[in-house]
């Protein structure tokens, strides 16, 4: 394997968690719903995962887990804040801190064990061809995961007639619910999946990037995930292109230190989060294209006539 190669896979791999969660916010923004719980969900998708995978021996049922860990908690924040009607963003905030330390109870008994890594799949003859074989077609399920997501999400919003309906009510939830479309159910939806995606996202990184549990190994993913989006301008296929610029920034820090660069790895280790605040001051700049791409009803609570 060249350097070249070698690089591109690393930065494949940190950034495909920030695609799936950054993916599923999307999604659950898209129907009017701020859910700030991605962090939260993400560690629980993370240590459901890890342990799964530990108990039955099998890195698949791992990954099942993590996915049903984090559907599970968002819908936690899904009846809080849809059907008790909470401050979307105070309650996303206080799952986060509920998710970190749930996780860590949860993962205490698994600190130091050996994780069970999910293998990749080679694809035959393509995983071949030089410098991009390696690199697109001898990768873990969850990369095509990730690929296999953004298409149908692009394709489920802008091409379906659910995808329609899930975007008016992003747009406007009275006149959504005016012409009989359900709006608390399609939410409750949407926030599950954009759970169960934060909950993938989590388990590649205990059964993937580094196979094995430690606390609060999300590293601020969740919170990177979410700025993705609004660098995104709510659109899919900037969310990939997106996700493997914030992936490349975070794999800089490694080489760099690995080169030996005269940085403190201080200063290395705040790069990603840095570029996350860079972003979101250059996109605010920009109100106008902003403005027009952000779902109106976004963060505002729908309460529908008795």
């Amino acid at each position: 394997m060249t350097f070249f190669e070698a690089v591109l896979l690393t930065i494949i791999t940190a950034a495909t968690p920030l695609v799936i969660a950054a993916i599923g916010e999307l999604v659950t923004e898209r129907a009017g719903v701020l859910n700030l719980g991605v962090e939260g969900m993400m560690i629980m998708g993370s240590v459901g995962a890890f342990a799964a995978a530990q108990i039955t021996g099998n890195p698949y049922l791992g990954l099942v887990a993590g996915v049903a860990s984090g559907a599970l908690f968002s819908l936690l924040f899904a009846f809080l804040t849809l059907t008790l009607v909470s401050n979307q963003v105070a309650t996303g905030l206080a799952l986060t801190i509920l998710g970190l330390g749930v996780s860590g109870m949860i993962g205490e008994g698994f600190v130091g064990v050996p994780g069970i890594r999910l293998l990749p799949i080679e694809i035959p003859v393509l995983s071949q061809i030089p410098y991009i074989g390696t690199v697109l077609f001898k990768q873990d399920i969850v990369f095509y995961l990730s690929i296999i997501l953004v298409i149908a999400v692009n394709w489920f919003l802008f091409r379906s007639r659910a995808g329609l309906k899930l975007r008016s009510i992003g747009d406007n939830h009275g006149s959504a619910h005016a012409l009989g479309i359900n709006v608390i159910r399609t939410r409750y939806l949407a926030v599950m999946f954009g759970g169960a995606c934060a909950g993938l996202a989590g388990a590649q990184l205990s059964l993937i990037y580094t196979p094995q549990w430690t606390e609060s190994m999300s590293g601020g993913r969740g919170w990177i995930a979410l700025a993705l989006v609004v660098f995104a301008s709510w659109r899919p296929w900037r969310i990939l292109v997106g996700g493997y610029l914030f992936g490349a920034v975070t794999i800089l820090q490694l080489h760099a230190q690995a080169f030996g660069i005269g940085v403190p790895s201080q200063f290395l280790s705040m790069l990603p989060y840095l570029s996350t605040v860079v972003v979101l001051v250059i996109i605010s700049q920009n109100r106008r294209a902003t403005l027009i791409n952000t779902p109106a009803s976004l963060g505002k609570s729908f309460v529908p006539d008795r």
